[in-house]
């Protein structure tokens, strides 16, 4: 039943997606099912998107609803659910009064937001972002993506954007009067999963403020509960100026949006950005459905304690391939010994379990928020045999070398 759609899908999707691992029908939770019949543990969530699972009852019932009264007005007009979403994640950041929303269709959407937000903090001066880092595939995303592979093909990108190592020292040597904004993802989560040095989100909030530079937090993989807080930057004792969120926040239903503090809120004047389905009802409807049942279902601490839980079970394998457990809450990436990331992700797939190959080196995991004691315990079993067999088939490699 595979090569049909497979073969439509060639010929109907532009060349730069590449060929689907499956075609997937439904989900209920933490599972989805093939147009085959066969059942998938998700720990993907459609990246760090699904925040309830699949078909959660909080999300159909409110989409349902929203759709059958109205589902889009332009931005001459305001809804309930739009002002609603703002209110709340003005309060659920703690930008509080001083804080301003805007709301796009995606991550790239708001990281384009976050970049004019920059200009209007100085037109003529530096951006500064980091090597190794994923802000999205639009122009100006791509812009501030640090993976060369990515960007240099579509060069000329936008100027006045400058790449630096993620490390304290090259912060401090690049925090100047000359720059307007420091963007960063506080987890790197298209590179592995990958946290900022100790201490460098405080060191940055310093040297920020000292020079007038805007602290802009990309939360598009981190926010809405998954790293065991609302959003990562909250760990660290820090308020930005600016973050910019996405994926999780609807549970599926495109939005992303960028959250401005104190006199960042200001910048912009009218007529300055907008976005025509931005901050629609059905999309804002959908958001506070999913924040609303993130927060009553308790689900932020929920990802903090099945986060703790996963690591140390993966560590409790013992498996030679893992190397360490980075990351916070339910974004997990699991660094291996070996570049067999791509071959553990195969094998899972087959055995049932979906996971994900940032690199050939790491695993990442971002199962749903719901995630409970029964999926930590097939995760597990399904994970220990994808790794076992991998490292068998690794071991009979190098044997027949």
């Amino acid at each position: 039943m595979t090569t049909p759609w497979k073969d439509r899908f060639a010929t109907a999707m532009m060349g730069s997606a590449p060929t689907p691992l499956l075609m997937l029908d439904h989900g209920e939770g933490c599972y989805v099912w093939d147009v085959d019949g066969t059942r998938y543990l998700d720990f993907l969530a459609g990246i760090a998107v699904n925040s309830l699972g699949h078909a959660h009852p909080v999300l159909v019932e409110a989409v349902t609803r929203q759709v059958s009264t109205i589902a889009h007005v332009s931005n001459y007009f305001a809804t309930a659910p739009q002002i609603e979403l703002a209110e709340r994640l003005r309060r659920i950041s703690g930008a509080g009064d001083r804080g301003r929303v805007y709301f796009g269709n995606s991550g790239a959407e708001a990281i384009e937001a976050a970049i004019k937000l920059a200009r209007r903090n100085g037109q003529h001066k530096k951006i500064i972002a980091l090597t190794n880092s994923f802000h999205g595939r639009t122009m100006g995303s791509v812009s501030l993506t640090g993976k060369p592979s990515l960007r240099e093909p579509f060069e000329p990108v936008v100027p006045g954007i400058v790449h630096i190592e993620s490390t304290i020292e090259a912060l401090e040597a690049a925090i100047g009067d000359d720059v307007s904004a420091l963007v960063v993802e506080p987890i790197k989560g298209e590179a592995g999963v990958v946290p900022l040095p100790d201490g460098y989100l405080e060191r940055a909030r310093e040297l920020t403020e000292q020079h007038g530079v805007l602290l802009i937090l990309d939360e598009i993989q981190t926010g809405a509960g998954r790293t065991g807080s609302w959003f990562a930057f909250q760990q660290h004792g820090i308020v930005p100026d600016a973050i910019a969120i996405a994926k999780g926040i609807a549970g599926g239903v495109p939005i992303g949006a960028l959250v401005t503090f104190g006199r960042a809120s200001d910048l912009f004047t009218v007529g300055q950005h907008g976005s025509t389905f931005g901050g629609n009802p059905l999309a804002t409807a959908a958001g506070n459905a999913v924040l609303g049942e993130i927060e009553s279902a308790g689900l932020v601490e929920n990802a903090a304690l099945r986060g703790s839980q996963l690591r140390d079970a993966i560590l409790a394998i013992g498996s030679p391939l893992v190397a360490e457990i980075r990351g916070a809450g339910l974004l997990i990436g699991v660094g291996l010994t070996e570049p067999v990331a791509a071959q553990v992700c195969a094998r899972a797939l087959e055995l049932g379990l979906i996971i994900n190959a940032p690199n050939d080196s790491s695993i990442r995991l971002a199962p749903p928020l719901i995630l409970g004691d029964a999926e930590v315990t097939l995760f597990i079993e399904l994970f220990t045999r994808a790794l076992a067999s991998t490292s068998a088939a690794l071991t009979t490699t190098e044997a027949s070398l």
